[in-house]
């Protein structure tokens, strides 16, 4: 008897179309940066922020959202969080000052947060075992295009209208998404569990406590001053919370999950590879447009041997998966990944874009098989009725790394830069380049010394990438474990008449 959802399909295209609206806003705004800054006369701090607030919040809080949906229903939790990120990003287009494009983001972080966990865990919900590699490996490969695509996009915007179009194209998306949720998806949640208020305020302060630590790092030292207080105090609160999580009988987060192995080295990894990722392509788009002169437009046209590979990547590692696991898998892939980063880090000023071409195709082909089949081999031991939560944990990790990636690869970016500009330099053309060049004027003398100490600086970003990266396929063959199939045996002639 079929006890699938009819509609299983449908919902895919509502969760793809869900994740998809996250993905195209974060990536496309990195195109953005350069137009935005100009316009809004920010900082290199301003950048930062605009950039780190949407993943403070959305950071802080994944556990507390995923419990959330768990408890009162995994699509209105979705659906919530989809009308106040489709607010948040029509309210960023009215945005004239910095501070209002940073509070706006930290909105939509409220929103993302909502959606995230719910995407991956009512897909659980709704594909049984046999199918849900299948729907793993679509709701993948769309991501993977919003996130290689949306460079391209971004950059098709800003070329013949402004930086405000980047937030006004999430609108349509979300409107779409919610007409499709509140129309064919089924609500699922988890059986009834007491609440746990103590570990949401805890994991989310912690979490926040934690990004916050990590972006202020360039300005107030690592454990110096208000650095040393907020890294004490994310320290305190995240250990309150894994020793309150295993004392409460009613935990809001099952900690027992990184007991699973593939669980606790796909999560890690992950991490890993996301810190590596996390400044990518901000660093390579101001490279691009800053370095290599480019416009927003061919800047985003750019990315497209990222784009390409990664769909080739995609469509041949869940083939492969199948046949030799998905260890062994996310190996190759994570090689391809560190030889990627090594190759970028002998890009030059004046170098072109042969060997920044060459890389991008070789990081998109890497994490194009990597990436899914980790993914799917974590997803694949949390149990239905904790699906929002683990989800939710599973993508923690995952977001602290890129905030990680986007707070260290920015300072190091930031400080190399610094360290490679003339001692003479004006101070605001030692802050950013894009100080150097709007001060520069017909100094081309001031102009070419920004522009080589900027890729300096941005090769030895990728250096760290490369570590990040090789760290994390070396956790993820050692820890993770294939699931071997059942063993299959003939039937019998005697087998065939018993089941008769």
């Amino acid at each position: 008897m079929e006890t699938r959802n009819p509609r299983r399909w449908w919902i895919l295209v509502v969760l793809c179309l869900s994740t998809l609206v996250l993905v195209i806003d974060s990536m496309a705004l990195t195109v953005a940066v350069p137009s935005m800054t100009e316009e809004l006369g920010a900082s290199a701090q301003d950048t930062q922020w605009i950039l780190d607030s949407y993943i403070l919040v959305f950071v802080g809080l994944l556990l507390t959202s995923g419990s959330l949906g768990d408890r009162f229903g995994r699509r209105k939790v979705m659906l919530v969080g989809l009308l106040l990120f489709g607010a948040a990003s029509l309210a960023a287009t009215f945005c004239t000052t910095p501070g209002e494009v940073i509070a706006s983001r930290v909105a939509m972080g409220v929103g993302g947060a909502l959606i995230m966990p719910s995407t991956l865990s009512i897909l659980i919900t709704v594909f049984d075992e046999e199918e849900r590699g299948k729907a793993m490996a679509a709701w993948g490969s769309v991501s993977m295009l919003g996130l290689v695509g949306s460079p391209v996009l971004g950059g098709l915007l800003i070329d013949h209208f402004s930086w405000q179009s980047i937030f006004l194209i999430n609108v349509p998306v979300v409107a779409l998404a919610v007409v499709a949720g509140v129309t064919l998806m089924p609500e699922s949640k988890g059986p009834y569990q007491k609440a746990d208020p103590l570990g949401a305020v805890l994991s989310a302060a912690g979490m926040t406590a934690l990004v916050w630590w990590i972006i202020e790092i360039p300005q107030h030292g690592a454990f110096t001053g208000w650095g040393g207080v907020t890294f004490a105090a994310a320290v305190a609160l995240l250990a309150g919370f894994v020793i309150w999580e295993n004392v409460t009988p009613s935990p809001m987060v099952p900690l027992v999950l990184f007991k699973q192995r593939n669980f606790s080295g796909g999560s890690l990894s992950l991490t890993l590879v996301q810190i590596g990722n996390g400044g990518l392509l901000l660093v390579l788009t101001q490279y691009l447009q800053f370095v290599l002169g480019y416009s927003a437009l061919k800047a985003g046209l750019a990315f497209l041997p990222l784009a390409v590979t990664a769909l080739i990547g995609n469509g041949g590692g869940v083939k492969l998966a199948a046949k030799i696991g998905d260890r062994f898998v996310i190996l190759a892939g994570m090689l391809v990944m560190a030889a990627s980063f090594a190759l970028l880090t002998t890009v030059e000023a004046d170098g072109g874009f042969t060997v920044p071409a060459v890389g991008l195709a070789l990081l998109g082909l890497g994490a194009g098989m990597a990436m899914p089949a980790a993914v799917a081999a974590l997803m694949g031991t949390i149990p239905e009725d904790k699906a929002g939560v683990g989800s939710a944990l599973n993508d923690t990790v995952q977001q602290a790394g890129t905030a990680l990636g986007i707070a260290i690869l920015g300072s190091l970016l930031t400080h190399g830069y610094r360290a490679g500009m003339p001692a003479d330099a004006p101070e605001q053309a030692r802050h950013s380049i894009v100080g150097a060049l709007a001060t520069a004027g017909d100094d081309a003398s001031l102009a070419q010394a920004a522009r080589e100490a900027f890729t300096s600086s941005m090769t030895t970003t990728f250096t760290v990438s490369a570590v990040g990266v090789l760290a994390a396929a070396v956790l993820a063959t050692l820890v993770m474990r294939d699931k071997k199939p059942a063993p299959r045996t003939q039937d019998t002639p005697q087998d065939a008449e018993l089941a008769a």
